[in-house]
């Protein structure tokens, strides 16, 4: 280990701590490229689908990437995700040498970057300072060791089932401790997940109030109707927009600028929860909390991508027919027919009740 290393490496983990919670659930990265011992180019990961440290680190370099050695905090991606792998752009901009503090916990990455990189010809130094890379992301490595995908619908609802009034009220249905527990929740997870209508009807803000890091919130919004206002659109967390191909290409930018990430979906047929939960999980996504309406919550359900279902039921009646229920869509046509579940729990949060159960293995 030669010292140089050490001190480029303590500049790159100090750049790697200017990306703050922005980049949640992502890592923080930092980069930098040294050409004949100086620093000719600095980047770092700034926010939750923006381009990674060393895209960054080598823009800023520029035709000096040449030759350059490039330390980075993280070993570089070799897989598509938000972004190109950065492997790629690194053997495009001449890099000669890359340093790198620790792998990548992701299954898909691991040694991927630096094998990939080594097969190029490219001379790979790892593990410089890798306890303190580790220590930057506590909480990214932590992840690593949990199941890699967990889908849980969430939904609050009264005695008789209703989980707002005919006019649309739903504020609140549940007592203080149980949406306390609900923000808990949040702060566990990667990301929360609601359709459009419940942005609309709500405006939440689908953070988690303090009680943990902030998820990133996803909107299933086909038709791109999500005002700008919305308060799901603030910086307090990032914000993926699942949409159709839209002529609103103003909207699209003006997002964009505001670091929204916005996922087209091909086709024009009803959009795939599978699809989106598969394309969740390639951005890095992997725990991921459902909180929206009926008919989201059906289509979750019915896709079999939902592990878990969380039920709380408060002690009040408001009846009505057109008053609206937790799952909704077309339903089943025979009890034979329902979705069973499993492993079941009760538990009293204050004048509430939690029922908690699997519906998959």
């Amino acid at each position: 280990m030669h010292k140089k290393d050490l001190k480029f490496m303590r500049i790159a983990i100090n750049l790697a701590k200017r990306g703050g919670s922005k980049v949640f659930p992502n890592p923080r990265v930092g980069a930098v490229v040294v050409r004949n011992g100086r620093i000719v180019g600095r980047g770092y990961h700034g926010y939750f689908g923006g381009p990674h440290a060393e895209i960054n680190a080598i823009k800023a370099a520029g035709p000096a990437s040449k030759g350059a050695v490039l330390y980075v905090t993280l070993e570089p991606c070799n897989h598509r995700g938000k972004t190109p792998p950065c492997t790629h752009a690194i053997v495009k901009a001449g890099i000669k040498r890359v340093v790198y503090a620790s792998n990548d916990r992701k299954k898909r990455s691991m040694n991927g970057g630096g094998g990939f990189l080594a097969k190029k010809g490219i001379e790979i130094t790892k593990n410089i300072l890798k306890k303190e890379s580790i220590s930057l992301n506590r909480d990214y490595y932590h992840q690593g060791r949990l199941k890699p995908t967990r889908v849980i619908l969430k939904s609050a609802m009264t005695l008789d089932g209703k989980i707002a009034t005919y006019t649309g009220d739903s504020k609140w249905i549940t007592s203080e401790e149980a949406r306390s527990l609900g923000h808990d929740l949040r702060g566990q997870v990667d990301a929360v997940l609601v359709g459009i209508n419940t942005v609309l009807a709500d405006d939440p803000e689908l953070t988690a109030h303090g009680r943990g890091r902030n998820p990133v919130r996803v909107v299933i919004d086909p038709g791109l109707r999500i005002p700008l206002s919305s308060k799901i659109l603030n910086e307090k967390a990032p914000t993926v927009i699942i949409h159709r191909k839209s002529r609103l290409k103003a909207k699209l930018e003006t997002l964009k600028k505001r670091k929204v990430y916005a996922v087209e979906v091909p086709g024009t047929a009803k959009i795939s929860f599978k699809y989106i939960i598969n394309k969740l999980n390639k951005i890095g996504l992997d725990r991921i909390l459902i909180e929206g309406g009926g008919m989201t919550s059906y289509e979750a359900i019915a896709s079999g991508t939902v592990d878990e279902v969380m039920f709380f039921v408060a002690p009040k009646i408001v009846g009505g027919r057109e008053a609206k229920t937790p799952v909704e869509g077309p339903g089943i046509s025979r009890i034979s027919k329902a979705f069973s579940v499993f492993d079941i729990s009760v538990r009293k949060i204050g004048p509430d009740i939690l029922i908690k159960g699997r519906v998959r293995g």
